[in-house]
């Protein structure tokens, strides 16, 4: 007979123990943008300068492209404004090296040229270039390109690659939002139980394929608990957050729960699942168990009993109940009961 996972899902009340530490705020959150202009006419590049400063850039200069590589080992900008003609290193050998290197490989380029010619656009988008602009252009162009490009640049960074999911800088701005907005809200901070016997018994590529599972049953339970709309967000390994309004917590979790076991019971090799546990051997060769995996979901309520304001307290205390529902057996939700404003 076929042993069972124990699986339930509840909440608990009052807890008197301490705050875990919330994650740690991102330092080049509320830094200028850095943009580098690499153009041997010094009067185009003060002037591309003058009008990157005066919409609220930070600008450094390079006078040709082996200038800008020495510079760019030094201080790493955000993007790069580049000139076509230049001496030494040309734009497009330039951005031929950026992308060549593994570590300015994501660096955006906006290629700036005297030609109008289609040849040369295709040349420069070939190199690698996000954008162009064609000499002489508006200064209004010019910081409305650069400002799209940073920002699409930023979200690509943000999605997650394997579950295309926003991360954490859009998931605080999540939270913030309804914050501003003045509604209650809730956050869920979810992960896999077990999940290091996953990667221990099959490897990281069956690893992540539980990841991409729980990716979808959370979609899933998201779009099914309709409006207001619920907001998901993949921190990285096997950490989700949800955002949602405090009544959609319990039919929202439950979903999800039934959806992923049933998910993973599918991505184990048969005779593990039937047996309802995988074997491992630790560093002295013996054999331990390990149950299948389940979730852990810790949840923290902002309302009129207790008010977050700081998106990382609220994701903290979501953290925290997390921890606690870790401590139950099978899959668990963990609602943070304590009331006080905070």
């Amino acid at each position: 007979m076929r042993p069972t996972r124990p699986r339930r899902s509840g909440t608990c009340g009052r807890w008197r123990s301490a705050r875990l530490p919330g994650p740690e705020v991102d330092a080049d959150e509320d830094r200028k943008d850095v943009i580098l202009v690499v153009d041997d006419d010094e009067d185009i590049a003060r002037f591309v300068e003058f009008n990157l400063r005066l919409h609220g850039f930070d600008v450094i200069h390079a006078s040709d492209g082996q200038e800008a590589l020495e510079v760019i080992e030094r201080q790493r900008p955000d993007l790069a404004v580049v000139d076509l003609m230049m001496p030494r290193v040309d734009g497009l050998e330039l951005t031929r090296r950026l992308r060549a290197n593994p570590l300015t490989s994501a660096l955006p380029v906006i290629m700036l040229t005297a030609k109008g010619m289609t040849v040369d656009k295709v040349h420069g988008l070939s190199a690698g270039a996000d954008d162009y602009l064609v000499k002489p252009f508006d200064t209004a162009e010019l910081v409305a390109r650069v400002s799209s490009t940073l920002r699409r640049n930023k979200e690509f960074r943000e999605v997650s690659p394997l579950t295309g999911l926003p991360g954490n800088s859009r998931i605080r701005r999540e939270i913030s939002d309804r914050v501003r907005q003045g509604v209650d809200y809730a956050v869920g901070y979810i992960d896999i139980d077990r999940f290091k016997s996953v990667n221990d018994r099959y490897g990281f590529v069956r690893g992540d394929d539980f990841i991409s599972a729980l990716a979808r049953s959370l979609h899933r339970a998201v779009v099914a608990v309709g409006l207001p709309p619920a907001f998901l967000g993949h921190v990285g390994g096997d950490d989700f957050v949800i955002v949602c309004a405090p009544d959609q917590v319990r039919p929202l979790t439950s979903r999800a729960v039934v959806d992923f076991e049933k998910a993973a019971d599918t991505l184990y090799d048969p005779t593990d699942r039937e047996r309802g546990f995988v074997e491992l051997k630790d560093r002295r060769g013996n054999i331990r168990r390990a149950a299948l995996v389940t979730l852990s979901i810790g949840v923290s309520i902002s309302d009129d009993g207790k008010r977050f304001t700081d998106p990382l307290e609220a994701i903290a205390v979501a953290s925290e109940m997390k921890t606690v529902a870790k401590s139950q057996p099978g899959s668990y939700v963990a609602v943070d009961r304590r009331r006080g404003v905070t």
